[in-house]
């Protein structure tokens, strides 16, 4: 009896040190967001009684991120990385996708994390090129392709990088009701964002039935961008999407275009002050040989 007794005691022990959530570095982070498939992170800080409570619940939910999901589960405390996918401090919770992070914004429930994690497996925002952006989503027609919320990036763009996670929350949390996409307005969008007159990342167009509506308020949190989407966007000046190819391409765009190319390729900016280097070089010198010809055709 006594050894039954024990050997429960023991695989209590075990059970509970094996529940307890792997703790990693901001570097084992790094390399697990980009080699697992499924990751959901827990970002906590010390002496946080908020942390503790919100760590109980994801602790409890562990065996059914690993079972519903197949996703690893990990703890880091006190990351530098958490400014990267929220802008509000600790407890925050994380899931990646394939690399993709979705930022859970709602309320301590066991339920509701696990049906915004199960319903978005896959990442929601879809990722729109000049080529396919007029196909997708019908912008000046209107037609069924349904309601857009696009928003306009760069890859060097700090504050769109750190939108990323939330971008993904809103897709979530507009599911089915309305299509959430990117563009990056520098290179595969470039004349896309010429078109709607982007000349700063991050920005955000709402398009319904043949209308865009820009989001101009300066609250970049998810429930704001919900809540436009879904209503607040009639408050928003209404104006006419315009055609493709309509734009006019003036010797500003040009020259943006240019710069925007620069911007994304140094390595032409070296490579064209060598070439004018060398051009200069070469034309003194021609000069010079030209100047010496002379004065001995004269002597």
């Amino acid at each position: 009896m006594l050894r039954i007794i024990l050997f429960g005691l023991i695989c209590s022990f075990v059970n509970a040190q094996s529940a307890n959530l792997e703790t990693v570095s901001d570097d084992k982070l790094v390399n697990l967001i980009t080699t697992e498939k499924y990751m959901v992170v827990f970002f906590t800080q010390k002496n946080c009684k908020a942390c503790d409570n919100f760590e109980n619940l994801i602790t409890d939910l562990n065996k059914h991120f690993m079972h519903l999901l197949s996703a690893k589960v990990v703890k880091a405390i006190d990351s530098q990385l958490l400014r990267l996918y929220s802008t509000d401090k600790e407890p925050a919770l994380v899931f990646f996708r394939h690399g993709v992070p979705l930022l859970y914004d709602g309320p301590l429930n066991d339920e509701e994390i696990l049906t915004m994690f199960t319903e978005n497996k896959e990442p929601t925002v879809k990722e729109l090129t000049d080529d396919t952006f007029e196909h997708l989503t019908q912008a000046s027609s209107g037609s069924t392709t349904g309601d857009w919320f696009v928003m306009f990036y760069g890859t060097d763009c700090l504050e769109c990088v750190r939108m990323t996670a939330r971008w993904e929350a809103v897709g979530a949390k507009l599911r089915q009701r309305v299509n959430v996409a990117r563009i990056d307005k520098y290179t595969t969008g470039a004349s896309t964002a010429k078109r709607f007159n982007i000349y700063k990342a991050p920005e955000f167009i709402f398009f319904r039935h043949g209308k865009m509506y820009r989001y101009q308020i300066p609250k970049y949190d998810i429930n704001s961008f919900v809540s436009f989407a879904k209503e607040w966007y009639r408050n928003a000046r209404v104006e006419t999407v315009p055609t493709p190819g309509t734009v006019a391409y003036s010797l500003d765009d040009f020259v943006q275009t240019i710069a925007n190319f620069l911007r994304k390729n140094p390595w032409m900016m070296k490579l064209g002050s060598i070439t004018i280097g060398v051009f200069i070089i070469i034309s003194v010198a021609s000069k010079f040989r030209r100047k010496t010809e002379l004065s001995q055709k004269k002597d």
